[in-house]
């Protein structure tokens, strides 16, 4: 139990942390110092270098403390349903809600994008990248059949759309036109389940270019 009990130094990381987190969603990267960051926290400047190297290492610190693929894909892989339309369905509603109570993460990702150039997400995905495994696992195993796309393509397409269903909610919310707000979460999954071509469509198309192969086989 003693093993779980936070140390001095664990403890005067978390300050560190939660201090800098607060100034660099007020004031940018570049914008806060070290010394304002010690101040922050209550300790001295020297301080800080015992815990971390640069004023980068702590921005990472909090880039991945407070980024929500914690919560995410998590309650991605909470979600529940024995078919495949349900799991997915309760799986997006999961991943919205969460995505709504982590609204300051959007200003660490344009500090991210804007002032690093977005250098730090490849090792973000490093450490999610296996959640996001357990994912596409859970959407493969006995919820029906599913196309021959690899599982990491299908969870990629899954989070892109689903984040983007989020953003225009909450860059437009209440502005949106009702055509495009009435129902549309389900709408979003029923696209991501089936396309936006009528099954019929497919098909005809799908003759018209077997149709035409075997007219080119015939020319030749």
């Amino acid at each position: 139990m003693s093993d779980l009990t936070p140390t001095r130094g664990d403890r005067t990381q978390a300050e560190i942390t939660k201090a800098a987190h607060r100034l660099f969603l007020e004031r940018g990267y570049h914008g806060t110092s070290m010394r304002e960051i010690a101040r922050e926290a209550g300790i001295a400047v020297g301080g800080i270098y015992n815990h971390f190297a640069s004023k980068e290492d702590i921005f990472l610190a909090v880039l991945v403390k407070h980024h929500p693929y914690h919560d995410v894909l998590s309650a991605m892989n909470a979600a529940q349903g024995e078919k495949i339309e349900a799991f997915v369905r309760d799986a997006a509603a999961r991943m919205v809600e969460a995505l709504g109570e982590s609204q300051e993460f959007l200003n660490l990702t344009f500090i991210e994008l804007v002032e690093f150039n977005g250098q730090h997400i490849p090792q973000l995905f490093e450490i999610f990248f296996p959640r996001v495994l357990d994912f596409a696992q859970h959407l493969a195993e006995g919820r029906g059949e599913l196309r021959s796309i690899p599982l990491p393509i299908l969870v990629r397409a899954f989070i892109g759309l689903f984040f983007s269903y989020y953003m225009t909610e909450l860059l437009l919310g209440r502005k949106l036109p009702v055509e495009m707000a009435e129902h549309a979460l389900d709408h979003f999954v029923d696209i991501y389940l089936h396309g936006i071509l009528k099954g019929s469509e497919v098909t005809e198309k799908s003759s018209v270019r077997e149709w035409q192969g075997l007219a080119n086989q015939d020319i030749l």
